[in-house]
């Protein structure tokens, strides 16, 4: 993992500024070689798997909407689109591309050509620090849960129905 020199890449140029835009500019983790898995992110970076927000495109009625994960949920996607009232499906990589401007793998929640429809996962509130992707699949910034979903405009939400908690 190399924090110093590392090289320019567009879409994560893009990333930082959006991070700027909101007020934020954090240190820009490249690592030597693509970390493509949660798991694998979290090893480099020597944390829990569950600190690691995975940004996953899906479409919802088929327009695209970014679930940003806990690395240690698989999204239930038919009791997700239940709950946000339509049917969820997995994005093809141009679905992807188009609507981020970044490839999976690297998909940042932050610095796409428009807005996308973002849901958070709330067991990300579980941790002080997660992780997400900036744009490159060897790139990642730290971040919190609530910075999540004040840069994304997101809507805090579980991503499966064994993570609701009783009130």
């Amino acid at each position: 993992m190399t924090q110093a020199s590392h090289p320019s890449h567009p879409a994560v140029d893009r990333v930082a500024a959006a991070l700027a835009a909101r007020g934020l500019t954090p240190e820009i983790t490249w690592f030597d070689d693509a970390v493509t898995t949660a798991q694998l992110a979290a090893e480099a970076l020597g944390i829990e798997v569950g600190q690691i927000a995975n940004s996953l495109v899906f479409t919802l009625d088929g327009e695209p909407i970014l679930v940003l994960t806990s690395g240690a949920h698989r999204v239930d996607t038919e009791w997700l689109g239940e709950q946000l009232g339509g049917t969820i499906a997995r994005a093809s990589k141009d679905v992807v591309k188009d609507a981020t401007g970044q490839v999976i793998g690297g998909v940042a929640p932050v610095g796409h050509p428009a807005p996308v429809r973002t849901v958070v996962d709330t067991m990300l509130a579980d941790h002080e620090v997660v992780w997400a992707a900036a744009g490159h699949a060897r790139t990642v910034f730290p971040t919190t849960f609530a910075e999540l979903v004040r840069i994304t405009g997101g809507t805090p939400h579980a991503v499966e129905p064994a993570q609701v908690r009783a009130a």
